[in-house]
């Protein structure tokens, strides 16, 4: 059996170590790293990487698409894919930053909590979700969006931009997404008004909602904070909260090591579906989601 190769390919300076670390011990043979790629680059180096062994390698070969912008990892991904020439084709998987499995590992947690403890689902649900222009809050709004739910990006600097990046998932994934502003206090207790869940995806250190801000949020069921470092996105919520009574009294909080062990099994299953696959895979959150509801049980 051909050895299992992966190539990495990021946009940035480096590639993240974190990746590095979970392919590797995933089962990855090689591990080649490719910095500063540009979406030019991506087909040469995926047509490199197809040509240089037999068909039939193509499943222990694999791309993995790093960076930190969720678009340009999508554009990637459709690049890569692309350059196949059938019936030479390797494995996709884009986790830009980590943040793709996540995001799913969120909006996975936040499901689980939603059944578990008030017996419903995603369906219907507004989902509030700070931390608007990063990819974890895209990856949470296209996947809330996707089962049926009323996601609604907040913008810390205004509604202009979380606007245009609701509007290129309309045109990716043919979702309707909000945006509304969350530059001061007062807008951002008029956006959890009506919230079902929140979601804060913020920068670390950066607390955003308070005690008294949640108690805008008369309906709030489910709150996710994915901010490991002190202090809390949200009120109440500490790194190893599951299911733990929101400051109001009502709704449950969900923690950044929560949605971590879940993010950090789903990351290694699916290197590890690359290496035990038959046929060629493209994974992105979309596969990670999926399997994330599977871990989070």
């Amino acid at each position: 059996m051909a050895r299992s190769i992966l190539h990495m390919l990021t946009p940035l300076k480096y590639m993240s170590p974190f990746d590095v670390n979970m392919a590797v011990d995933a089962g990855f043979e090689t591990i080649v790293t490719y910095a500063e790629v540009s979406l030019a680059d991506v087909v040469s180096l995926t047509q490199d990487s197809i040509f240089s062994r037999a068909p039939q390698d193509g499943v222990r070969t694999g791309i993995f698409i790093g960076g930190k912008n969720a678009e340009d990892a999508l554009d990637m991904v459709d690049r890569a894919k692309k350059a196949f020439v059938p019936p030479f084709a390797n494995h996709i998987f884009a986790d830009p930053a980590g943040s793709f499995t996540t995001g799913a590992a969120m909006v996975a947690e936040v499901s689980r909590a939603l059944k578990s403890k008030f017996g419903t689902d995603l369906k219907g649900k507004r989902i509030v979700i700070f931390g608007g222009a990063g990819v974890v809050a895209y990856v949470a709004a296209v996947i809330g969006a996707l089962e049926g739910a009323k996601t609604v990006l907040v913008g810390h600097d205004g509604e202009e931009r979380v606007s245009k990046i609701a509007f290129t998932m309309k045109w990716r994934f043919g979702i309707e997404v909000g945006a509304v502003d969350g530059t001061t206090p007062e807008d951002r207790r008029k956006a959890i008004a009506d919230a079902d869940v929140i979601l804060s995806a913020g920068p670390a250190g950066i607390p955003i909602l308070s005690a008294e801000d949640l108690k805008s949020a008369p309906g709030l069921l489910v709150a996710s904070d994915v901010n490991a470092v002190p202090p809390a996105g949200i009120a109440g919520i500490d790194v190893n909260a599951k299911d733990v009574a929101l400051p109001t009294g009502k709704g449950v909080g969900i923690g950044a090591l929560a949605v971590g062990n879940v993010k950090y099994q789903t990351q290694c299953q699916l290197f590890r579906r690359m290496l035990e696959a038959k046929e060629p895979l493209c994974l992105d959150f979309r596969d990670a989601y999926k399997l994330a509801v599977e871990v989070a049980g």
